[in-house]
Parts: C-alpha cells; sequence; structure tokens
C-alpha cells in the first residue's frame, strides 16, 4: 500500500456516498482486495488499517461510552443547529477534537484484516442494536440518524482511500 501524506483539506479524495450499512460493508471489502493486491493508495496520514479502525471505534462507542469530555455547549449548539446538514449531507475534513491526541480516538495502527474485521463486527451490532449513549455532540438520536452519521463518516474517511 502506497501513502502519500498530506493534509486532509487538500489531499484528493474520491466521492463516495453510502446509503446502507451493505453498501459500506462491500466498500470495505474492495478495499480489502485492492490492498492486498497492492492496488491501494491511501492519500491521507493514516493507513487503511487506522480508518477501518477508527470508524469501528466510533460505532463502538455508542455501545460502550464515548472518550474525552463533553464538547463545550457552544459547539453542541452550533452543531446540532446543522444536524440534518451533517447527517444527510457530509461531514468536513479536517475537524480536530480539543485535548484527543492527535486531534480524535479511535486511530490505533491496525493491519487492513484487522481494522475491516472490527468495522464487520461494529457495523452487525449497529445494525441490530440500539445504542447505549447518546452522541457527544448530536445528542439523542433515532437508529437512522445514528446509521446515517455512521454511512457519513465512513464516507470521510474511505474517501482518503484510492483503489487503483
Amino acid at each position: 500500500m502506497r501513502r502519500v501524506t498530506v493534509s486532509p483539506a487538500t489531499a484528493p479524495r474520491r466521492a463516495l456516498r453510502f446509503s446502507s450499512i451493505d453498501e459500506l460493508l462491500r466498500e470495505v471489502e474492495l478495499i480489502e482486495v485492492a490492498d492486498a493486491a497492492g492496488r491501494l493508495r491511501c492519500a491521507g496520514a493514516w493507513t487503511a488499517g487506522q480508518i477501518l479502525g477508527h470508524l469501528a471505534a466510533w460505532i463502538d462507542y455508542a455501545y460502550e461510552g464515548y472518550p474525552g469530555k463533553r464538547p463545550p455547549w457552544l459547539v453542541r449548539f452550533i452543531v446540532r443547529l446543522s444536524r440534518k446538514r451533517y447527517l444527510y449531507g457530509g461531514l468536513p475534513a479536517g475537524v480536530r477534537i480539543p485535548d484527543a491526541p492527535g486531534g480524535t480516538y479511535g486511530t490505533e495502527v491496525l493491519s487492513t484484516e484487522e481494522g475491516a474485521r472490527r468495522l464487520r463486527a461494529a457495523l452487525e451490532r449497529l445494525g441490530r442494536e440500539p445504542a447505549r449513549h447518546d452522541s457527544p455532540v448530536f445528542g439523542s438520536m433515532t437508529q437512522e440518524e445514528r446509521i446515517a452519521l455512521n454511512l457519513r463518516h465512513a464516507e470521510l474517511h474511505l474517501s482518503f482511500l484510492h483503489r487503483e
């Protein structure tokens, strides 16, 4: 796998849109195949395994509890005003969580296979089980909204992985 490290704001990205967990799972499979064949290029700072593991971690946080401090009320207020735009439009690149090491959580270095395994397990859980914890930024969410948020999150991060 070739890596080209650039800023998330300027990195070349693919246009992705997932309408279901099954579509996301298909893309994960294609990423694994491309990586095994040496045809996967990462345009951002993370490996494919890190990206897949990061997506899995954020799904799991809804069941196990979120790390870090609760965002300030003003941040929560502003994000909630734009809730539908984020859930159904997309998430911005380059957002950093203050006080989080490296700007976010769940960035453990993993192999592509291990990251994919974790993401598959997390997506299976997301598809069958309601979350136990509200989003620290979005608050209470329906299951449909939670799935939409995780699909947008996956679109953002997987857009940095180029299957060649």
